[in-house]
């Protein structure tokens, strides 16, 4: 994409690219790390089992040497006898598998994390694009490739004669005892040598592990246009998500509206704010809001309230309170609740037909509105 479009990869890939990339199979990896911990795990499993080990194969050497005539030539005996030579030599050595094996598993996991992905096992036709792998030839990865090698062999060859220098002494004094002592001293020395000079990888892991992951990192890297592209993707197109808004708001406008005939109450400002409310003392301890709105939402909630007999004061402080103040559904701030309540006793005075006369609306001056809720015009 980058390429096509001539934009330069400067973004910090997002979370689903990273996602997307490890159900590929493409994850961080460093190959140094594993070949370290699988010599190193080899070195540490001879020093624990080499002696057990040299041992136990002496002992089959010199059973299999010792056999009869008669043994010899009878087949039925050579295969038991390769039976046994065989399991005996495996149990002798299933302590060494098992390091390794553990080894391997945990130093492959350990820079990318445990990751299964059918995808990278299927055939890909880019892997066999001779000019592909021309551009991989002559890349900085292997540049870097080439350079381990060479460091490799440098640092590990170096070691490798200083460490066969240093023990040539012993070496030499092996010649002096007898078989079976110097088989399992050489094991240990064998075994030391292996571990000092398969620990000189971590030089060249030092180098490959932290380029490894700037290498991972760089190439899932996005230009502008591929994270603009992915949020389109993930979170819906602009145009999209503004037409479902539309309906949201359309929708929970038609709900509201169908809840204005069972309003108490309408406050109005008087025209430019309408807030109606209803109070039901066995289902809230307070009054609730049923519908609110300014300009032509309030021109409508007026008019439905006067065709279905919904009572509308006039309270124009009280009705800039309660719009800026509170939410459908929601039961009103209780600072208002005093204001409410006398227009609420005014309303429930009008259907009351036993009152002599008609009440008289509550006065603007005589409701309560605290300061933190007055809104001005």
């Amino acid at each position: 994409m980058a390429e096509e479009t001539g934009q330069e990869k400067s973004q910090e890939p997002t979370q689903k690219r990273i996602d997307d990339a490890r159900k590929k199979g493409d994850i961080a990896r460093s190959k140094e790390l594993t070949t370290l911990a699988l010599l190193m795990a080899a070195g540490a499993a001879a020093l624990l089992f080499g002696g057990g080990v040299a041992r136990t194969m002496t002992d089959i050497f010199a059973t299999n040497f010792s056999l009869s005539h008669e043994v010899i030539n009878d087949p039925a005996y050579m295969i038991s006898y390769l039976y046994h030579s065989l399991l005996n030599a495996f149990l002798s050595l299933w302590g060494f598998f098992l390091l390794v094996a553990l080894a391997c598993l945990f130093a492959s996991i350990a820079l990318g994390g445990w990751n299964f992905s059918g995808e990278s096992l299927m055939p890909k036709g880019s892997r066999l694009d001779p000019i592909a792998g021309i551009k991989r030839m002559f890349s900085l990865k292997s540049l870097i490739e080439l350079l381990k090698a060479i460091a490799k062999v440098l640092i590990v060859g170096a070691v490798a004669v200083l460490a066969i220098t240093l023990l040539r002494p012993e070496l030499m004094a092996l010649t002096a005892e007898n078989v079976m002592a110097a088989i399992g001293h050489a094991v240990t020395i064998i075994a030391w040598a292996f571990l000092v000079i398969s620990a000189t990888m971590i030089f060249v892991v030092l180098v490959d592990v932290p380029f490894q992951l700037y290498d991972y990192r760089k190439k899932l890297k996005m230009t502008m246009q591929e994270v603009r592209d992915e949020m389109k993707n993930t979170e819906g197109k602009p145009e999209v998500k503004r037409r479902i808004r539309q309906l949201q708001y359309e929708m929970s406008q038609r709900k509201m509206m169908q809840d204005v005939p069972t309003a108490d109450v309408v406050i109005t400002n008087p025209t430019h704010y309408a807030v109606a409310i209803r109070y039901d003392q066995a289902s809230s301890d307070a009054p609730v809001v049923l519908a609110l709105g300014a300009d032509f939402v309030a021109l409508k909630i007026r008019e439905i309230a006067t065709e279905h007999q919904v009572p509308i004061v006039e309270a124009p402080a009280l009705a800039r309170s309660l719009f800026y103040n509170a939410r459908i559904g929601d039961e009103i701030p209780s600072g208002l609740y005093n204001a409410v309540a006398q227009v609420l006793a005014y309303v429930f005075q009008l259907r009351d037909p036993l009152l002599p006369q008609s009440p008289k609306a509550p006065r603007e001056s005589d409701l309560e509105i605290p300061d933190e809720l007055r809104v001005d015009q």
